[in-house]
């Protein structure tokens, strides 16, 4: 199956042209498949250790200590030793393992995941936390809630506290209470299409990105109301629509702009872009160009991060 031929038009009008092929053939291959160690209840050195005892070849990721990469073809066999089954491994696209890497929270702090499931940065959360602090977990779905309590248990988490509720209306009940936000918000997931995976890209469609923008605006609002001043929220989605990307900071900064700035972002790799400048009649704020779209390689999906802090007074 090919790609939606709209999303093909539309893609040539947000990444840059001299890169577009490349990004095409990402959607048409497997991609090597990334983990990383849980560090509640291993080490790098363990997890090597296990890896080499069962066979699996693997390669560092050099960015990102105790990350990991294999060939598509060795997934059955990570999936079948103890370290996964035990949760001393997590299996997660490198760009999901950005995201709190670049919210980089600390031990003992006050930190909400406003759209947890299915847990796997709110599991890198809590370890970076070393289970110390307080973590908040947000899913409003019943079965998705079920699967990141699951996870969390599995993982050894202790610091968090789940709770199955619509994260718009966490910051009325929880004003201004946390030190660090991720909202890595629900979208259209552009990102992750697999053209021989025809279900990724059924639901698909310009009108479905426009909606879900509606909510993702509301649930940027809900998070800078808790957000403690001088607290940091880090807004990312794994679609590539200016609508689901920009367009939602743009609200949250014509409504809130005075009491917030960007924070530029430095990744260790090259393959990303600045914001759109513009898109169709609309002009992005300037201070959106501090955010970074990831692009697409056979290692890692495409993402989209913006890092803002609220201003102290």
């Amino acid at each position: 199956m090919s790609l939606p031929e709209a999303f093909v038009d539309r893609l040539h009008q947000i990444v840059p042209r001299d890169h577009i092929k490349a990004i095409l053939k990402t959607f048409d291959t497997p991609k090597q498949v990334t983990f990383r160690v849980n560090t509640l209840k291993s080490t790098p050195q363990g997890l090597e250790t296990e890896l080499t005892a069962a066979n699996i070849p693997y390669q560092r990721i050099q960015w990102l200590e105790g990350a990991y990469r294999i060939s598509p073809d060795d997934k059955l066999r990570l999936t079948q030793i103890d370290a996964f089954y035990q949760g001393r491994l997590y299996i997660q696209n490198l760009a999901s393992m950005v995201a709190p890497m670049i919210l980089a929270p600390q031990p003992e702090e006050t930190i909400l995941d406003l759209a947890a499931a299915p847990g796997g940065k709110t599991l890198m959360l809590a370890g970076m936390m070393q289970n110390t602090g307080w973590l908040s977990a947000v899913e409003p779905s019943r079965e998705r809630f079920f699967r990141l309590r699951a996870n969390l248990e599995t993982q050894g988490v202790t610091n968090a506290h789940t709770y199955m509720t619509d994260g718009r209306s966490v910051g009325k009940k929880c004003p201004e209470m946390f030190d660090r936000i991720m909202l890595d918000a629900p979208c259209s997931s552009e990102a992750r299409f697999k053209t021989h995976e025809p279900k990724s890209m059924s639901f698909w469609s310009i009108h479905k990105a426009k909606e879900t923008s509606k909510l993702q605006k509301r649930l940027l609002l809900s998070a800078y109301d808790a957000l403690k001043p001088g607290g940091k929220l880090l807004y990312c989605t794994c679609s590539f629509s200016p609508e689901e990307n920009e367009g939602p900071l743009q609200h949250l900064l014509q409504r809130h702009g005075e009491h917030l700035t960007t924070l530029p972002l430095s990744l260790p790799f090259d393959n990303i872009q600045k914001p759109l400048e513009r898109w169709g009649k609309e002009v992005f704020d300037i201070r959106i160009q501090n955010a970074v779209r990831i692009l697409p390689t056979d290692t890692i999906d495409g993402f989209f991060l913006c890092l803002l802090q609220k201003k102290l007074c």
